[in-house]
């Protein structure tokens, strides 16, 4: 999942970033703080709203940064796919399972659990895929939170994790639909992840 900085905001809209602190404060933006500190973070998507509400144009650094067309809107095919939330700590397992879904679903991910939770509740996946050892809230903790919210009921759990075998099996105890041990099999990975939306 793609967050902003204040301070990122700033420098796209080419205003100060008091500018964009009082657009949070005063609920135009919307902002998640950061646990335990007075950070925010802004998710792409409520950036691109806030944009087309004020009919504001996208910077070219911005277009160029994010590499998404000028009018900030899926096309209508990409509506009609289903979502997977990849959640991980590590960027390079992110990458590695974005690669291998290419393009068959609409991807967005997430770097630990605080941002795993604001982007169930705003992505709406139909999938994620979950690590399990990641700082802060743990993947044992997102499945509880997901599994605790009967509008999450049907999401789709797939732990992608290098712990061992008794750990995914407790993953699955608590509620996960399948698991899988890192390093993964790329086909293994494209197919639990195929039958579970399609299943």
């Amino acid at each position: 999942m793609q967050t902003l900085k204040p301070s990122e905001i700033a420098s796209y809209c080419n205003v100060h970033q008091r500018s964009v602190s009082r657009w949070i404060a005063n609920g135009e933006l919307i902002g998640h703080k950061l646990p335990g500190r007075g950070n925010y973070r802004v998710l792409l998507e409520d950036f691109l709203s806030f944009l087309n509400k004020h009919k504001i144009p996208l910077s070219q650094d911005f277009i160029s940064d994010y590499q998404i067309a000028e009018s900030g809107l899926h096309s209508d095919k990409e509506r009609d796919l289903a979502k997977v939330l990849i959640i991980d700590d590590e960027p390079q397992y992110r990458k590695a399972i974005r690669r291998v879904i290419g393009n068959d679903y609409l991807i967005q991910e997430a770097g630990d659990g605080f941002m795993a939770g604001i982007a169930i509740s705003e992505f709406k996946p139909s999938l994620i895929t979950l690590d399990l050892s990641m700082p802060g809230m743990d993947g044992f903790q997102v499945i509880s939170f997901i599994r605790e919210k009967e509008e999450f009921k049907a999401i789709k759990i797939l732990v992608v994790s290098a712990l061992n075998d008794a750990e995914l099996e407790k993953a699955k105890a608590m509620g996960a639909n399948d698991a899988l041990s890192k390093p993964f099999d790329n086909s293994i990975l494209l197919e639990k992840i195929n039958a579970l939306i399609q299943g």
